[in-house]
């Protein structure tokens, strides 16, 4: 049985801005990791982290869908766990964004509670990046 972790942020920003540091490689290594990211169905590209003692801090990915400036999504695989990411951007009016983020096929709930924490994390750094 495989989980899924869904959440929403609210960011004071344009749907276009918001979309850039979603979709432009250098802002995502900004908030994420470094990365060869390019918004293009099928592209395969890397997340790159800082590799510790469990882990090589490689994500390898694929690009899933592009429906500019709504919708993202793109595969997550770590080792065994292989999920799928979706980024979705609404426009709430008056200058307000919102960002729903659901990641698919979480395995356990060692893999769930470090998806959240390290979503969590990320988004903070993304507020930075939209700030800029």
């Amino acid at each position: 049985m495989s989980s899924s972790l869904n959440m929403d942020f609210q960011f004071k920003t344009s749907v276009e801005k918001l979309w850039s540091a979603l979709t432009d490689s250098s802002k995502l290594a900004n908030w994420i990791a470094d990365n060869d990211f390019k918004p293009v169905v099928g592209h395969c590209f890397q997340f790159r982290h800082q590799p510790n003692e469990y882990w090589d801090g490689i994500v390898d990915s694929e690009v899933l869908i592009v429906d500019e400036p709504d919708l993202l999504s793109f595969s997550w695989v770590v080792g065994e766990e292989r999920h799928t990411v979706t980024l979705t951007i609404q426009d709430l009016g008056d200058g307000q964004v919102n960002l729903h983020l659901e990641q698919t096929g979480i395995s356990n709930v060692q893999a769930l509670t470090g998806a959240k924490y390290g979503w969590m994390a990320w988004i903070d750094k993304l507020v930075k990046v939209l700030e800029q």
